[in-house]
């Protein structure tokens, strides 16, 4: 079954509210392509700065869930909503990427596991610790497509969340990310090659917009990688939208052909997810 994704790389603005009003007019230009489903980058709603984190933060079921959850009705699409602050009952903070379904139902929620705490000498510095919380599950949710996975970020430099979602039957694994000048020509793509050649699935990741005046400046170059490792589609750095198409049965065709999956040695060495599902 093939699956018609937007991908939208847009530009952060410092109002939350405009950025999504600025989602739903980009969502409203591309109607007529009648996509399946829209992706948006990492914190496409906060500036990136661990400062704005807890500024923006809101509880899940709160003004932007809404709008999102509107947004996904209104269009009759999948909706992964990139990722926005999220604040728990506790005052906890976390980098959250939703999905809604057609009808606007929540139908995923990951929170970022691993917090991109770096600091390359001549290059990038920055601490997301500072003010946000890690999350602890892998996730993976269902639509008429067939299962996905989610991760944010830094969360696919680590080949073993990208494996837990694969084995319990993820074919796609959507990326909501914020690569920056540094990090994003050295890695973003060898790594979302990698990840869809030792998986064998389709890597969908979704980056905001370049802003030169921004303090964080994100690589962008939002891309999507088919299950033998082929670029199928890339942007530049600008906001812009790339229109991909992906063959659900091309993964089964791949898996059938190179079995990578069925060959590992489970007796030898295993992955265990040791939290609650």
């Amino acid at each position: 079954m093939n699956m018609k994704i937007a991908q939208l790389q847009t530009k952060v603005l410092p109002d939350k509210r405009e950025n999504i009003r600025q989602l739903d007019e980009k969502m409203d230009a591309i109607k007529g392509e009648r996509p399946d489903m829209v992706t948006v980058g990492e914190m496409f709603t906060c500036p990136y700065d661990t400062a704005n984190f807890p500024v923006y933060a809101e509880e899940q079921g709160g003004e932007s869930w809404q709008a999102l959850s509107s947004l996904a009705r209104k269009y009759r699409v999948y909706l992964s909503a990139g990722s926005v602050a999220e604040r728990d009952g506790q005052g906890h903070v976390y980098n959250t990427a939703y999905v809604f379904d057609r009808q606007g139902n929540q139908i995923a929620r990951h929170r970022k596991m691993h917090l991109f705490d770096i600091s390359v000498e001549g290059g990038q510095s920055f601490r997301e610790s500072d003010t946000l919380t890690p999350g602890d599950e892998y996730t993976v949710f269902d639509t008429e497509f067939g299962k996905m996975g989610i991760c944010v970020c830094f969360d696919c430099r680590f080949p073993e969340l990208s494996r837990l979602m694969v084995i319990h039957g993820a074919k796609v694994i959507l990326v909501p990310a914020a690569f920056n000048m540094t990090t994003g020509p050295a890695h973003w793509e060898i790594m979302f090659r990698q990840r869809a050649v030792d998986n064998q699935c389709f890597m969908v990741g979704t980056s905001v917009a370049r802003d030169e005046k921004a303090g964080y400046r994100a690589w962008g170059h939002s891309m999507a990688v088919s299950p033998w490792g082929d670029v199928i589609g890339e942007l530049d750095e600008k906001p812009g939208c790339l229109i991909i198409e992906l063959d659900l049965g091309y993964v089964d065709k791949i898996r059938r052909e190179l079995p990578l999956l069925n060959a590992r040695r489970t007796d030898v060495y295993s992955l265990e997810f040791k939290g609650e599902k």
